[in-house]
């Protein structure tokens, strides 16, 4: 069943950045970035004011979802299984990721008119912004100035107390330390420790559980005609206080034939599971306290019915269940090839691969691949509680069938955890994209009550 999600009204109204276009010169040829984000910021705020009385009914658990630069937000009613639209924010540039701060008081958007959908200037446009998330209704509202950042940070995320504020840049490969201020607002940058190695390709950057080490998950890049393939490399970290010395760079065989993507920590602190995209895997290594990895992978694991050798289908996202039993990743494909004069999709796997894990080993064995209703799946999210899985398929598209061709809509999909951690279709949201936007994140919140 699809159901499409009628917006609400008395929520709050979408605080667009196209209401100041006209008076706010676009791109740096003429206010300059700062200029531009002073004013979005001082617009978006005075909206936020004239609206603070319409807030949605209190609510635990949120979706955030974006699609270019629009970020929504979804109350999630966990009794009756539903997602209820309330309203919208805008950022300058479309949304690449989110993280909320540890104390779940606040949440960082990191944007960029160099991803997740087309350009939208060519004077290039990176930053983070903090929004305060209201406690009973999981309204935003913005909170401080944006930080501005070199690039695209394709990836985002704090320290363990939340002091810190870290990005992973993808090109060039790199990574940003900000500091967060007592009141939730963005800091000064931190300087590292000395010269850093950053590989090719950033691609996610988590802090290890010990909070002594960090991770970047360097992807590489794939050969291509007249290009040799670049080695990737999970490269970690010393991290005190912000700065980042270097400490150790994992990368079997040389780092080629090794695209790693994502990965996630075992609660129990033993284990790492590391997605590798191009090669449809999963890598388990093990951890030690210190944030130390094993040189080799002690499990390797397909993530596809039928591993494919032509790039079609890629591996992105990987989560593991909050109480260390389950583990998920998403395989993603969005392909096309031409029929009748449109491009139509050229097959693949779109599905996340459901796994169990032996709690002695960290082993995963494979339980389930579930279909995700849509394409590319570039993000998924669980929530807190571990009952229920919401998978962002990123694309619509073309599809031919028996019935002549047809439009699939981007889209939210929500799944309920079973105690087999096995997943059982609930719905589908469809998602209006277009104009060369993606559905591109979306992520489970749950405020502390």
């Amino acid at each position: 069943m699809q159901h499409r999600i009628p917006p609400d009204g008395a929520a709050f109204r979408c605080l667009s950045w196209k209401a100041t276009r006209r008076r706010v010169p676009f791109g740096p040829g003429r206010l300059g970035l700062p200029a531009v984000l002073a004013a979005f910021v001082a617009a978006s705020l005075a909206g936020q004011t004239r609206d603070a009385r319409q807030a949605p009914a209190p609510t635990s658990t949120v979706l955030y979802a974006s699609v270019g630069p629009d970020l929504t937000q979804y109350d999630f009613d966990p009794d009756n299984a539903a997602l209820v639209k309330r309203g919208s924010v805008t950022l300058p540039a479309n949304v690449q990721e989110g993280w909320p701060h540890p104390s779940g008081q606040y949440l960082y958007i990191a944007w960029s008119d160099n991803g997740g959908g087309r350009l939208t200037s060519k004077g290039g446009l990176n930053g983070v912004t903090a929004f305060r998330i209201d406690p009973a209704s999981g309204a935003l509202a913005f909170q401080g100035k944006p930080a501005t950042l070199p690039s695209r940070a394709v990836f985002i995320t704090t320290d363990l107390d939340g002091t810190h504020l870290l990005a992973a840049h993808n090109n060039p490969s790199g990574l940003t330390v900000l500091k967060i201020l007592p009141e939730g607002t963005i800091g000064t940058q931190v300087e590292p420790g000395g010269p850093l190695d950053f590989g090719v390709y950033g691609h996610q950057v988590r802090m290890d559980p010990s909070g002594r080490a960090v991770i970047l998950v360097t992807r590489g890049n794939a050969p291509a005609p007249g290009k040799a393939e670049d080695p990737g490399a999970l490269r970690i970290f010393n991290y005190r206080n912000g700065v980042l010395t270097n400490r150790l760079s994992i990368a079997p065989g040389g780092g080629f034939g090794y695209q790693v993507r994502h990965l996630d920590f075992h609660p129990s602190g033993k284990w790492v599971f590391v997605t590798l995209e191009r090669q449809n895997q999963i890598h388990v290594y093990r951890r030690s306290p210190d944030g130390t990895l094993g040189s080799r992978p002690l499990f390797v694991k397909d993530t596809l019915a039928a591993p494919a050798q032509d790039g079609r289908n890629l591996a992105a996202s990987i989560h593991v269940h909050p109480n260390g039993r389950f583990l998920y990743v998403a395989n993603r494909a969005s392909g096309t090839v031409e029929f009748e004069g449109k491009r139509v999709f050229a097959g693949g796997e779109n599905s996340i691969a459901v796994f169990s894990i032996n709690q002695e080993t960290g082993e995963p064995t494979l339980i389930e691949r579930v279909d995700t209703h849509g394409f590319e799946p570039r993000t998924f999210s669980l929530d807190s509680n571990g009952r229920y899985l919401v998978v962002a398929n990123q694309s619509a598209l073309l599809v031919r069938g028996q019935a002549g061709i047809t439009s699939i809509p981007a889209g939210l999909v929500l799944f309920r955890i079973r105690s087999d951690g096995r997943l059982e279709f609930i719905r589908k949201y469809d998602v209006e994209t277009g104009n060369g936007r993606n559905l591109f994140w979306a992520r489970f919140v749950t405020m502390p009550q």
